[in-house]
This record gives structure tokens, sequence and C-alpha cells, in this order.
């Protein structure tokens, strides 16, 4: 009997941190500030719903041409075709972050127990890095193709799956036609399938190949005619190469940095640096108290979990280092799994940081950001083990920081402000490019 009503306190707690993070999305949406990020998503998805003309490119790349295909301006032009109103493409981005989650979770439910569903809740739905997300850019719609990759591979750890197999595949497909940082979910299934812990279904391969291939026969046929969104338009973005990050260095180390930051509280600096607590302006001591001791905070405990987060790296490799090699043919257990696809997760970044033609900003990288997580998650899974009495203080006191920091984000940051209004933002941008919809 204990151990039901146990159950059922820590799976009430769940779903009520579950909708406490849909209502912070819910205030990042409604008070974001629209960029040409946003825009260039808005007018292809727009100009598909009011136009019929879907255009089979997506945003344009930082150093190369547009993205591929045209599944950008389907995710905008879709629900749109549904409930002309522009929160439809925003409960839509919400959908699929939720769905992404809800199958982190079921992949998190077969190796754990209910103490570690909610230690992902809060660093992962909580999580101001993702929170911070929530916008209608390319980016955020990562999050779903990441947990389809992660959850597909899980159940193809021991045998070949057909379908599992095309959700794999249809993960990266999908992301390639969204973000050039695609490359990096590529680089982790090879690596898995050589390391022998993903069985591949080769008709799952050629259905899936076929799908994918079929999605961007309209992206080539525009690319015979118009070749120039291939290319970026900038003169020194045309003078980098494939390789460019490697012969710089740089850029690979601070592509590992930001996994680190990644598994811990210290956010991006368009996060933290813009925040003036504007509503104070007319008591100019207090806002100046209020922004430094907001910056005291945030990089405190933003440094003091780097350093836990290189700690669960560092003790992640040290166990798993004997186990990376295919030679190696002992069983894996549910938490080793976990730990040998987020090294291949840092394999990836390593591998695409060399070969990238810029160097990575936290975004370019958000598609790997749930698997920065898996180190922190194994490392406080054992202390919770260790340390049993000190889990629900340790959640609640994450908890109420992760939410505190969403909510001052999302009403006074880089990309968010609590005077901004999104519907009329997007209304006023359809006036200015002169998107109606046809009577």
């Amino acid at each position: 009997m204990n151990n039901v009503n146990k159950w059922r306190g820590s799976d009430g707690l769940f779903y009520l941190g579950l909708i406490g993070g849909v209502l912070i999305s819910l205030l990042f949406f409604q008070q974001q500030l629209l960029t040409g990020d946003q825009t260039q998503m808005l007018y292809k998805g727009y100009l598909g719903a009011y136009e019929g003309v879907w255009l089979s490119y997506g945003n344009a790349a930082s150093a190369v041409g547009n993205v591929p295909g045209s599944l950008s301006a389907w995710l905008i032009g879709g629900p749109l075709l549904l409930w002309d109103s522009p929160y439809a493409p925003m409960l839509l981005l919400l959908a699929m972050r939720l769905v992404g989650f809800l199958l982190f979770d079921a992949l998190i439910r077969q190796v754990f127990d209910d103490r570690a569903r909610l230690l992902f809740l809060v660093l992962c739905w909580l999580n101001p890095w993702f929170q911070y997300e929530s916008l209608l850019y390319n980016p955020s719609y990562l999050f779903l193709f990441s947990a389809m990759h992660c959850w597909s591979a899980w159940h193809m750890r021991e045998r070949a799956s057909f379908w599992h197999m095309i959700v794999h595949l249809l993960a990266i497909g999908m992301a390639m036609q969204l973000h050039y940082s695609w490359p990096l979910l590529a680089v982790m299934s090879t690596y898995l399938f050589w390391r022998r812990i993903l069985k591949v279904s080769w008709s799952g391969v050629v259905v899936a190949a076929l799908l994918i291939g079929a999605s961007l026969i309209p992206y080539a046929m525009e690319v015979m005619s118009n070749s120039h969104i291939t290319q970026n338009v900038d003169p020194e973005a045309r003078q980098r190469y494939i390789g460019w990050g490697l012969v710089h260095v740089y850029p690979v180390l601070k592509s590992v940095i930001y996994w680190l930051r990644y598994g811990s509280w210290l956010f991006a600096s368009k996060l933290v640096n813009d925040t003036q607590f504007i509503w104070l302006a007319g008591h100019e001591y207090l806002q100046l108290a209020a922004v430094w001791l907001w910056r005291v905070v945030i990089y405190g405990v933003g440094a003091a979990t780097v350093l836990l987060a290189a700690k669960a790296n560092w003790q992640l490799w040290r166990e798993l280092k004997p186990r990376l090699l295919r030679s190696d043919r002992a069983e894996v257990n549910g938490e080793s799994w976990l730990g040998l696809y987020a090294l291949a997760a840092v394999l990836a970044v390593l591998v695409s940081a060399a070969l990238s033609p810029i160097i990575f900003n936290y975004w370019h990288l958000m598609l790997i950001f749930p698997y920065a997580l898996f180190p922190m998650l194994l490392l406080l899974v054992r202390w919770s083990r260790r340390y049993p009495q000190w889990v629900g203080k340790g959640l609640l006191a994450a908890t109420l920081f992760c939410t505190a920091v969403n909510l001052i984000a999302a009403c006074d940051s880089t990309k968010f402000s609590y005077q901004a209004d999104y519907k009329t933002q997007v209304l006023e941008y359809l006036h200015e490019m002169k998107l109606q919809p046809k009577l």
C-alpha cells in the first residue's frame, strides 16, 4: 500500500511539473520578440497557407545556402490551413516539444525508477536552456527529432525493427530540412551501428531513404533553376570550407564547452546579460542592485554546476572507456547504453565542429542538448540512491530556481519581453509583407 501511495505521489508531481512547464512555454511564446529567424519561418508558412506557394527550401544558414526541403513551410503553414491564427503554428511547436519530452520519459522509465523521471523533468523540461528556445525558429523544432532518434535507437539496441528504423532515419531526414546540425545525428547513428548497439533493419533503411528522397525532389528541381539557394551571399562566408573548424581548433574547443554548459546551469549570455529588470526603471539603485544580484547568482550557480557537469562526464568517460570499442562483447544494460549514447554525442560534436565552416553558437548544437543531460542524470541517480533523504529537497530547490529564471527570462531578456505581444507582431509583419488570406 505504501508503495502504491508513493508511486501515485511521484506520478502526481511529474504531471504537475509537466503542466507547469507547458504554462512556462506558453509565456515564452506569447512574449517572444520577432526577429529575422522567426519571420523567415512565418513568411514561408503564410505564403503557402494564403497563396498556395510552398517553397521547397528553408531558412538561410550562416555560411552556406538555405536548408533543403519544404518542412519549415509546412510546420507553419499546415496549422494555418486548419486554424487561421498566429497561435496555430505556436501550438503545433509546443505539441512537438511535449511529444519529444514524453518519448524521452518513456525511455527513462525503462531504465530508472520514478525518482529519475522527476530528475529528468527538472533537468530537461523545466530547464531554462530548453524553455528559452520556446519561440518560432527552426532550432526549437529539433527537440522532437532528438527524441525520435534516441527513442528509436533504444528500441533497436538488441534487435532490428523495421518501424523503429524508419522513425530513426526520418528523425535525421526531418532535422536536415530544418537545420544544418543534422550530421550530429548521422555521426551518432554510425557509431552506434559500428559499436553493435544499434541493430539495423535494411528494409527500413530503404523505405526511409525513399521517403526522404521523395520529400527532397522539389528542392532538387529548384536547385536546377536557382542555384543561389545553395550559396551564401556573404563574401566572408564563401571563404569558409569543410574542415575549417579543425584547422582553427578553437571551434572544436568551444563546442566541447557548450556540451558541458548544456549539462549545467551556465546559461547563454542572451538569457543573462541583457536582463535589465526594466520594470524597476523608476528606481535606479534598486534596478542596479537587482541586475547585479541576478548576474552574481546565475553565474555563481552556473560555475558550480558546470564543474559538476565536468565531473559527471569525466566519471562517465572513466567507466565506459574500456567499452567504447566493438570488441567489447559484454552485455550493455540500460544505464551503460545511455552512457554510450551520450559519448556518441560527444564524438558527433567533435566531428561536426571539426568539419564545420563556422564557429558554433549555442543554438547550433541544440539538437544534442538533451543528450548532454544524460551524464548528469546518471550521476544524480547514483547520488539519490546513496542519499535518498536529500532527493526531495534537491528537486524542490532546483524546481524553484529553474522556475524563477524562466519567469525572469521570459519577461526581460534578449529574445523576450513582458512588453511584447506575439499576435500583434505577427499581424503587423503580415501587413508589412502584404500577406493576406484570399477571400
